[in-house]
């Protein structure tokens, strides 16, 4: 007797682990039930038709900044959860910062968690931070589900009091160790302080405050200082280290010889680095701004190659929103304008369109990037991050045969700012679901009722730290 699904996905080009078959996909209590070559024979309360699309895992963004509590004006649960739904993501992972206070103590959490209920169309989980005076937080917030702690190897910018700080070597080094101990890991910006601020400083004293003068005061050695650095801490404290937003293809070159002798270390990129330069960055003024900083067409074409090699593990946004008046006041140098994109909407048509439509990259293995390598990085797969029985069914439609030039009308986020506005995608987004849940389709849009569930999970931690 054939089975009775709560839906069926029909006719999908289906991205599963392995390659992108055509498959149809059965769904019962918001799992995948089934995966064959055909269902037709089997009956299903809904029927969705996916035929012509790809239908792919939903993209797990490890890496946004919803800026909660306090700074929701920047953006908050609601916009920018909708923003991701509208652009495939099923997931999130939210930072500690911008928020005021930080997640840096247990109180900090819940009150974040309590912002989250009911506000989010997708699911999502939170980061912790790791600070200066905080190490004593680390084991509490461990207990309650956090396994990753971000760490600023640089100034982080930001406002208010009691802003996010950047570490010093000895509590970098130290949090190190109890994070190991307490079977977490450590996110990390790696730029060193050190030469950023002294060539930031040199360059607004002689009057050269243009984007290219920002470039050149972010430059990729600052990177690599801080990438061997992070390195040595990890050989030495046994910590895993997942760096964050990754512009170089020299510094991803030495996490890979690091991964290679045995330290446990992950590596991420951004859109923006994939499909941006240093040019645009110059061109498009603000809303281009990042830190690390656009580079050159030469290291964005190294970064693709490096991705075809199989050195990257991760995919994300680093959504970093903020108000209009912070990016565009004519009082603002461009190094005194916020540095951050605002893209969480479009990475999965991005890396869709120029990954694979134009580069030819294996979707399979994109996805490994956008969806399995996140998932993995946080214990969250096989149940999240891949198409396969069992696993939740996070979907996500994409039409290759859909083109379209991205205007503020297509955005969910809170403010209307991105460098991608007026760019013409090969692809879009159709429809979105989070546990077999429809939450966006192109039709209607975001849905309006909140799906999304939080997924921290408490850790079995020591109760002792170094």
């Amino acid at each position: 007797m054939n089975q009775v699904f709560d839906r069926m996905i029909r006719n999908g080009k289906v991205v599963l682990p392995g390659g992108t078959y055509k498959r149809d996909i059965g769904i019962i209590d918001g799992k995948i039930a089934a995966i064959s070559p055909s269902l037709a024979d089997s009956a299903a309360d809904e029927v969705l038709d996916a035929e012509g699309q790809y239908v792919l895992p939903g993209m797990i963004d490890i890496h946004v900044h919803f800026n909660e509590p306090n700074f929701g004006h920047w953006e908050g649960f609601a916009t920018g959860s909708a923003a991701l739904a509208a652009g495939g993501c099923t997931t999130y992972v939210d930072m500690p910062l911008n928020g005021n206070p930080p997640t840096v103590t247990p109180e900090a959490l819940a009150l974040k968690g309590n912002l989250a209920v009911g506000n989010s169309s997708v699911d999502y989980a939170f980061w912790g931070g790791l600070v200066p005076g905080k190490l004593d937080q680390l084991e509490k917030m461990a207990a309650l589900g956090v396994r990753g702690f971000k760490a600023f190897m640089s100034n982080p910018g930001g406002e208010g009091e009691g802003r996010f700080r950047e570490v010093d070597d000895l509590t970098l080094y130290e949090g190190m160790q109890r994070i190991a101990a307490l079977g977490g890991f450590v996110a990390l910006h790696a730029e060193s302080d050190a030469i950023t601020s002294q060539l930031a400083e040199r360059a607004i004293r002689e009057g050269r405050t243009d984007a290219r003068a920002f470039v050149a005061s972010r430059p990729v050695i600052a990177e690599l200082e801080a990438v061997n650095k992070a390195i040595l801490f990890s050989e030495q404290t046994g910590c895993e280290v997942h760096f964050v937003h990754i512009s170089s293809t020299q510094a991803i070159e030495l996490i890979d010889q690091a991964k290679k002798r045995g330290v446990k270390v992950t590596v991420e990129t951004c859109p923006h680095y994939l499909v941006l330069t240093d040019e645009d960055m110059a061109n498009i003024g603000p809303a281009a701004k990042c830190a690390p900083p656009l580079r050159s067409a030469e290291q964005q074409d190294g970064l693709w190659r490096l991705i075809a090699e199989g050195k990257l593990d991760v995919i994300a946004s680093d959504h970093s929103p903020c108000p209009p008046e912070l990016k565009f006041s004519e009082e603002l140098t461009f190094f005194e304008a916020w540095g951050g994109i605002a893209g969480a909407q479009n990475s999965l048509e991005l890396v869709f369109d120029e990954g694979y439509i134009k580069r030819h990259i294996p979707l399979h293995q994109l996805v490994e990037l956008l969806s399995a390598g996140p998932a993995k990085r946080f214990g969250l797969y096989p149940q999240k991050g891949a198409i396969a029985e069992g696993a939740d069914a996070d979907l996500v439609f994409v039409d290759a045969s859909h083109s379209y030039t991205l205007t503020e009308e297509h955005l969910q986020q809170r403010h209307k700012i991105s460098p991608y506005l007026g760019r013409e995608f090969a692809c879009k987004v159709t429809t979105t679901l989070v546990r077999g849940l429809t939450v966006y389709t192109e039709e209607q849009g975001v849905h309006p009722a909140s799906q999304g569930q939080l997924l921290l999970k408490s850790v079995n931690a020591p109760q002792q730290t170094p």
